[in-house]
Formats: C-alpha cells, structure tokens, sequence
C-alpha cells in the first residue's frame, strides 16, 4: 500500500493548501465570480468563492506528475492535456457563464482528445462469454461513439450533483475509491490506474474538507466537470470496467436520466439548470442538506460494495435491479412532492424517512445477496472453478486430499 501513499498525500496537500488560501483570503472570493452568474442551483451561496476546481486538478495533476512510479503513458498525458483544458473553460465559465451550446461543444472536444490520446473502449463483454472486438478499422467510429457516449452520460451525472454541499465531493470519493480497491485485485492488478485512483482520492478529499454543510467554497465548473471527467476516462483505462462504475453512480445517472425525460416531457431545454434532481426535491420535502449528502454516501457505498463483490452477470443483474430500485425511488419522491409535501413537512418528515429507509435496507440487502464470491475466475483465456474456504478447517486442507481434481480448479481463501 505504500506504493499509493505518495500519490494520495501529495494530491491532499496541494488539494487542501490552494483551497485554503481561497477560503482565507477574501480578495479570490471577491474576484472569482461570485454574485456574477445566475445561480440556479447554487440558491443562497452566490457569495462563495467557485474556484474549488483549482486545487482539485492542481491537487491531482502534480501527484500525478511528481509520483516516482508512474509512467506518463499518452494516455496519462492526454488526461493531463484534458484536465487542464478543463481548467482553463472552467474559470471561463465561473467568470463569465457560458450557454449550453458551448458546454456541449466543449465535452464533445474533450472526447475527441482523449481519443486522440489513446483513451478508447476496444472491446464490448458479452454477458454470455467472450467479447466483442471494436479494434478493427471500420469500427473505429462505432468504439467513438460509444466512449463519447460513456464519458458525456457519466461528466454530466456527476456534475448535476453540483447542487448541494458535500454531494459531488462524496459521490466522486467512492467511485474513486471503486476504481482503486478493483485495480489491486488479483485479477485486475493495474496499479498504475490505483495510483491514478489513489490521487484523484486524495484531492477530492481535501476538496471536501471545506465543501461539505456548511460549504466554505464550490467546485466551480472547472471541479464538477474535472471530476466527471475523471471517473469516466479511469473506468475506461482500467480495462473498460464500465460495468463497475455505472452500477457506482446508478444513483446519479438515474437521476439524471430521470431528470432528462421530466424535461423532455415538460418541452423544456435539456441542458438547461433547474431544481428537478433529487436532492432538490428531498430538501424541498424538508430534508436538511447534511442528511441528503449522507443519504447519498450510504446509498453509493451500499451499491459501491455490490460492484466491488459481483462478477459481470451479477453486476448486469445488480444494475437492472439498482436502477429499478432507484427509478421507483425517484417516482416516489416526486409523488411525495407533488401530494404530501405540506403533510411531510408538518409531521416531521416521517413517511419521507421511511421511504428513505427501506430504499436502503433494499440496496443493503441486495448487497449481502449478490456479494457471494465469484463461481468462476477468468485468466488469460482460462476459466478456473472456485470454491470458497470458509472456515480454518477448510482453509488448512485447501485442494490437497481431493479423489477428484480436474486441471482448472482453484480455491478462494
């Protein structure tokens, strides 16, 4: 673990020192845009400083660049090249707010350079066995398409959360914190992406020292989109575990989704900020913004665990079974908003507390369902058969002593 302390620590310090000397001092609160835009989603805090982004991509950056174990591959570099990009629109957009069309045209730029790059999806698993290839000429467009798809779902997913204290921080912290346990597993082992991991860690947290209730500076454009970008671009570089991460963020990409279609069926602009998502609905059910940051961390690391235990036909099933969950979630909140809200509010928020409750036990208990460890493990192009040693008795006999051993078995201790 030692190998990944450095990227963390040096990511943390430089995360927390420039956040710091925004907090401190009042000249960057004052001339960072604030009271300058239309804060739609930011209700109440336009006088806080947005420039959260700054550490949080200077945090990373330099612990990627001053970490003496990794390799600046063209992939590393070109989400370097994209971070600082993003840097750049970032406090572009924090100054001055700039329409959709631009944003979108900027994402959209992102991923054509980070394809570019060499970031791409070069295989599609098949749930069945096997994969399917996207490496060969004529599919390149096919494996674009699919990457832009990727990175635009999950950038714009986690930038929604931007709306209320510690969300962002939090949701990224333990998709973050996904992509690096997945990466030091066994049948992954891709510890440069867990040193990739281990600093994007080590900034949003320091980040989230001074976002979380009562925030003391936001994220900024430059930080929600940084983040998104991140997890996206890190869940393709680790061998294309989009499984992995979307069942991570089902929440906010349900949300989000959720979100997408109220729009549409309401004639409004897609891309157009409002108060629709979630978290703005359970605040204005009453909730306090401290028990919405952590409903959502108990909500993802419940999820979080389920990807973390499933091979690819549990996480399939775990995602439909999530984002089911989720949806009726989401359907019933907004029921509650659009009938009880007086009744919640007045009665001290009890059926909303119990919705949330059994939304978790259900996450909870799915998780304990479908944890069980992996019958089959693949390696190379072998498949080996497990069976999981429970108890000291078991674990000390280990396959010795067997009538019967066939050539491709293996135990999990």
């Amino acid at each position: 673990m030692l190998l990944y302390l450095p990227a963390f620590l040096i990511a943390f310090g430089i995360s927390v020192g420039t956040i710091l000397l925004f907090v401190l001092i009042p000249y960057f609160t004052q001339s960072a845009g604030a009271g300058k835009r239309s804060e739609t989603r930011h209700a109440g805090k336009e006088h806080l400083s947005r420039l959260g982004g700054i550490g949080l991509i200077f945090g990373f950056g330099l612990a990627v660049l001053l970490d003496p174990h990794l390799v600046l591959t063209k992939e590393i570099l070109g989400l370097l090249v994209c971070s600082l990009l993003i840097l750049l629109f970032g406090l572009w957009d924090d100054f001055r707010e700039q329409d959709w069309q631009i944003q979108l045209f900027f994402q959209i730029s992102l991923c054509i350079i980070i394809f570019l790059f060499g970031v791409k999806i070069l295989s599609v698993t098949n749930p069945l066995g096997g994969a399917w290839s996207l490496e060969a000429p004529m599919l390149l467009l096919p494996g674009f398409l699919i990457l832009s798809a990727w990175i635009l779902l999950v950038l714009n997913a986690v930038n929604w959360l931007d709306g209320l204290d510690g969300l962002l921080g939090g949701v990224s912290l333990f998709a973050f914190f996904s992509i690096f346990v997945l990466s030091l597993k066994p049948f992954v082992n891709q510890p440069p992406i867990a040193i990739l991991a281990a600093a994007g860690l080590g900034s949003v947290l320091g980040f989230l020292i001074f976002n979380f209730h009562p925030a003391k500076i936001l994220a900024g454009t430059s930080g929600a989109l940084f983040l998104g970008f991140l997890v996206a671009v890190l869940a393709v570089l680790s061998g294309t575990k989009i499984a992995t991460a979307l069942l991570v963020l089902a929440l906010p990409i349900a949300d989000s989704l959720f979100v997408i279609w109220k729009r549409f069926r309401a004639r409004a602009s897609v891309f157009l900020p409002d108060t629709r998502h979630l978290h703005y609905r359970l605040r204005d059910l009453g909730w306090s913004e401290t028990r919405i940051a952590l409903f959502f961390y108990t909500a993802t690391a419940a999820i979080s665990l389920i990807a973390l235990h499933t091979m690819l036909l549990g996480k399939l099933a775990a995602i439909l079974i999530v984002l089911g969950s989720v949806f009726a979630f989401l359907s019933y909140v907004e029921w509650e908003n659009g009938y009880c809200q007086v009744v919640c509010i007045n009665t001290g928020e009890l059926s909303c507390f119990l919705a949330s409750d059994f939304f978790l036990s259900a996450l909870l208990l799915l998780s304990l369902f479908l944890a069980a460890p992996p019958e089959k493990l693949i390696v190379g192009h072998e498949a080996f058969t497990l069976e999981t040693a429970r108890t000291p008795e078991e674990r000390m006999r280990g396959l010795s002593g067997r009538d019967s051993l066939c050539p491709t078995c293996a135990m999990l201790f």
